[in-house]
């Protein structure tokens, strides 16, 4: 960690030696100390920017991962469906997630339906491909013996796979997240009138240089922040992972 921000700072002080140093006009590129102020400067105005963007965002990934995992266990136990949902989610996937936004305002108006659909467009992609191979990656003699000792289905699908899909869904989750938090951006652009998408939209037209980079530093934060508090709840709810165990040292035989 004391390495991550050494380095981080590290950055940020050679980004604003290089600008001064080069004499950039801050309306190309503006030195942090500039962002940095700019942000001092409104920090409320930013904080209930970020606010709008991260209730999108945490909404449309919350439902993409009740779709997701609803999807995948159909993906798994319905060939019918597999072939259904699997050809629908990849050409979706293949399309143009900008192209399709439009598409959304028309149906769903200019509030914040539109932007919570095109966050779930874009994450839910990862989860459904992760779940699905989190659900199939069973050894199979764990499944003869259930099979064998009677086990109904839904206890299989409780009891089995899903413990067992649970690693990959987290790490579907936390490439959705990202996703998630990238069409809120993409819904604001096209309909928003709050959230740090509108934000940078106004201040690109404004030629506001500063103001764009200062909402791009929140976004950042906003995007970072997000990521860790998936890999929390990872870390809460699957401690016995190797993954874990290797992090805090414990891996090693």
């Amino acid at each position: 960690m004391h390495g991550t921000v050494l380095v981080l700072v590290g950055m940020v002080l050679l980004w604003e030696a290089l600008v001064r140093l080069s004499h950039v006009q801050p309306i190309l590129v503006p030195a942090p100390s500039r962002i940095i102020a700019e942000i001092a400067s409104s920090p409320w105005f930013y904080l209930r920017q970020s606010g709008d963007t991260l209730i999108t965002t945490v909404a449309g990934f919350a439902l993409a991962v009740v779709l997701g995992v609803g999807m995948a266990i159909g993906i798994v136990y319905s060939r019918l469906l597999e072939r259904v949902i699997y050809t629908l989610l990849v050409a979706l996937n293949s399309l143009p997630k900008v192209a399709l936004a439009p598409l959304f305002v028309i149906w769903m108006g200019t509030g914040v339906e539109p932007k919570i659909a095109i966050a779930v467009m874009l994450a839910i992609f990862s989860i459904v491909v992760d779940m699905v191979l989190g659900l199939r990656s069973i050894d199979p003699d764990i499944l003869a013996m259930a099979y064998v000792s009677r086990a109904r289905p839904i206890a299989v699908l409780w009891k089995i796979r899903l413990p067992n899909a649970l690693p990959t869904l987290f790490a579907g989750m936390k490439v959705g997240i990202s996703f998630a938090l990238v069409g809120a951006i993409v819904g604001e652009f096209v309909a928003g009138s709050d959230g740090l998408g509108t934000t940078i939209l106004i201040a690109e037209g404004q030629f506001d240089t500063t103001r764009v980079f200062a909402a791009l530093v929140m976004l950042g934060f906003l995007g970072t922040m997000l990521f860790y508090a998936v890999e929390f709840t990872e870390t809460l709810l699957l401690p016995w992972h190797p993954s874990h165990r290797a992090r805090h040292g414990n891996g090693r035989g």
